[in-house]
């Protein structure tokens, strides 16, 4: 079943790309840099399921325009997960958060609606000190205009010879040009 939905997923996300390529959408003006501030909830995946509810954080995404439908991103914020009763023992799983650096392109392939991907690096933060660095994928898509961009996306955190973990993601952002 998780194949067959990474399948699907993978099958949406490249079907779009194709798509992309013929259509010329007018959202991000070519030469240019923008800024957005966001806010970020989230549910959590994969073993991130067991020990917490829901995710909240923020990040800021800068963005340059390379062409009028396609721009390049970094991203970096933070995420808090926020924890869980253990039902065996009363007490609460341990807090963490994850701390995201991130690298990544918005292709908009229609006026206003566009895929992202991101790769980049997420430091994981503990109640007790820091924890280890992990690989951060995350696809998207998303809707923007001059001022507010949309997104869910999925963000996947694996690596540091554990289970991958990670959240289905929805952004909200005020975003400007500089």
């Amino acid at each position: 079943m998780k194949l067959l939905s990474k399948l699907t997923a993978a099958a949406l996300v490249t079907g779009a790309l194709f798509f992309s390529n013929t259509v010329k959408a007018q959202t991000t003006p070519a030469n240019a840099f923008r800024l957005g501030l966001g806010i970020e909830t989230g549910l959590p995946t994969g073993v991130a399921k067991i020990g917490t509810t829901f995710t909240l954080g923020g990040t800021a995404r800068l963005q340059y325009g390379i062409s009028n439908s396609f721009a390049l991103t970094y991203t970096m914020g933070g995420y808090h997960f926020f924890q869980k009763e253990n039902p065996a023992t009363g007490k609460r799983y341990p807090s963490y958060g994850e701390i995201p650096i991130k690298f990544g392109f918005k292709e908009f392939f229609v006026p206003s609606v566009y895929v992202a991907g991101e790769a980049g690096i997420a430091y994981e933060k503990l109640e007790e000190g820091w924890g280890p660095h992990r690989l951060d994928l995350s696809p998207g898509i998303g809707w923007a205009n001059k001022t507010w961009d949309v997104s869910v996306r999925y963000e996947n955190f694996s690596g540091a010879n554990q289970d991958h973990f990670g959240m289905v993601g929805l952004r909200l952002a005020y975003g400007f040009a500089l």
